[in-house]
C-alpha cells in the first residue's frame, strides 16, 4: 500500500486484499464468526496486525449482533462502594472480552431511565443498575421483561425477579450496634445520604433495599437489647458537607442527642468527620462511630475507625459474571446472591461520656 492510503483507515477490503482472501472470509476472521480456515484466519490477522486494522465496532455488532460491551449504571461514582464495585466489574468483563460503558445519575431516577435507554439504544449486551429507588421501577421491569440480560447491583427490588448480587449486611449492622450498646450507649442514630423517603425515619421497607438491610440489621440490635426505637435518631438525605454538618447540627441539638451514630457509607462518614471537625466533636470522646465501608482511610483516621467491612470488588466480579451467564443464555446461579459483611473493630467506638450518662 501507498504512504498515502495508510494514513486514511484501513478496512476490511484492504486486510482481505493484502491476505490473498475474499472480503467475506477476512470479515469472518476478524469478527469471530462463521466458518474459516486455521490458515485463511492466520493470513488474515497478520495481514491486519502488519496494516495496523482496527475493526469497526458498529459494523461487527451489525454482523454478530454483538457489540461486545456491557452497560453500567450507578447512582454516585464518588462514593467508595460503586468505585470498587467498578473495579470488580471491569476486570470480570475485560477477562472475557468485553467493554464498559458506565453512567453515573447522581441517584436520580430520572437520570436513571435516560442512562438505561442510551444503554440500550448503543446496542449493549447486557445491563448491571444499582437502582435509585424500588419505588419507580418500570423502565427496569420493561428491560428484563424484554430478556435483555439485567442484574441489578448493590440493590434488589422485591417486586422484580430479577438477578441482584448484594451484600448481606444486617447481621453485620446488628453486631455494630450490639457493640455499641455493650460500651453503654442506649442513644444511637442513624445516618444516611438516602433521597427517597424524606428527611426522617417513617418505616420500613425504604426505597433503597441496602440501606433498608442496614437499618433492619441496627433495629435488630436495639430491640434484642431492649432499647427503645427513636425515630428522630435516623436521619436521610445526608448528602453533601453542608447538608450532612445540618444533620449532625440537628441531632446534637436534641434534648437527647445520640451518644453514637452508625454511618451509612464512607461518603457520608467522611462528610460527618468533618462536621464533627467544624463542631469541635471528638471521637470517641464525645460520640463514638461506626461506618459502612472499610476504605483506606478509616485505617488511619485519629482514631481509626470501627467500619463494616463489604467485600464490595467481589460484588462487582459476581455482577459482572452473572451478567456474562446471562448473556450465554444460561440459567443464573441464583435470583438474589449475597456476600457477606463482617464488623471490624477499631478505636472509634469508647463507653458514653459522664456528662452523658
Amino acid at each position: 500500500m501507498t504512504a498515502a492510503s495508510r494514513r486514511r483507515e484501513v478496512t476490511v477490503a484492504d486486510v482481505a486484499r493484502e491476505a490473498g482472501v475474499a472480503k467475506a472470509t477476512a470479515s469472518r476472521a476478524l469478527g469471530g464468526y462463521g466458518a474459516v480456515s486455521d490458515e485463511a484466519r492466520d493470513r488474515v490477522l497478520a495481514a491486519a496486525e502488519a496494516l495496523g486494522y482496527r475493526p469497526n465496532e458498529l459494523a461487527r455488532s451489525m454482523n454478530t449482533g454483538k457489540s461486545k460491551t456491557i452497560g453500567v449504571v450507578v447512582g454516585d461514582i464518588e462514593n467508595g462502594y460503586f468505585g470498587l464495585a467498578m473495579r470488580g466489574i471491569s476486570d470480570a468483563a475485560k477477562r472475557a472480552g468485553y467493554d464498559i460503558i458506565l453512567v453515573n445519575t447522581s441517584e436520580d431516577v430520572e437520570a436513571e431511565i435516560d442512562a438505561v435507554r442510551l444503554l440500550l439504544d448503543k446496542r449493549v449486551d447486557g445491563l448491571i443498575v444499582a437502582p435509585a429507588s424500588a419505588y419507580r421501577t418500570e423502565h427496569l421491569r420493561e428491560v428484563h421483561q424484554s430478556g435483555h440480560p439485567l442484574v441489578l447491583l448493590d440493590r434488589r427490588i422485591e417486586s422484580l425477579p430479577a438477578v441482584s448480587v448484594g451484600v448481606d449486611i444486617a447481621p453485620a449492622a446488628r453486631a455494630a450496634t450490639r457493640a455499641l450498646v455493650a460500651e453503654g450507649h442506649r442513644r444511637i442514630a442513624f445516618v444516611s445520604a438516602l433521597g427517597t423517603d424524606g428527611e426522617r425515619y417513617s418505616g420500613l421497607p425504604l426505597g433503597v433495599s441496602s440501606v433498608t438491610d442496614r437499618l433492619v440489621g441496627i433495629l435488630q440490635g436495639l430491640e434484642e437489647t431492649g432499647i427503645p426505637i427513636s425515630p428522630e435518631l435516623i436521619r436521610f438525605e445526608a448528602h453533601g458537607a453542608e447538608k450532612t454538618h445540618a444533620v449532625i447540627a440537628d441531632l446534637l441539638a436534641l434534648s437527647e442527642p445520640p451518644t453514637a451514630i452508625l454511618l451509612s457509607d464512607s461518603l457520608v462518614a467522611l462528610n460527618v468527620l468533618l462536621a464533627f471537625r467544624e463542631l469541635g466533636i471528638k471521637v470517641p470522646r464525645d460520640v463514638s462511630v461506626v461506618a459502612f465501608d472499610d476504605v483506606d482511610w478509616a485505617a488511619i483516621t485519629d482514631p481509626p475507625m470501627t467500619v463494616v467491612s463489604q467485600p464490595i470488588y467481589d460484588v462487582g466480579v459476581t455482577a459482572a459474571e452473572e451478567l456474562l451467564r446471562l448473556m450465554r443464555g444460561m440459567a443464573p446461579d441464583a435470583t438474589t446472591l449475597r456476600l457477606p459483611a463482617a464488623l471490624v473493630e477499631r478505636d472509634s467506638i469508647g463507653p458514653v461520656a459522664v456528662s452523658a450518662q
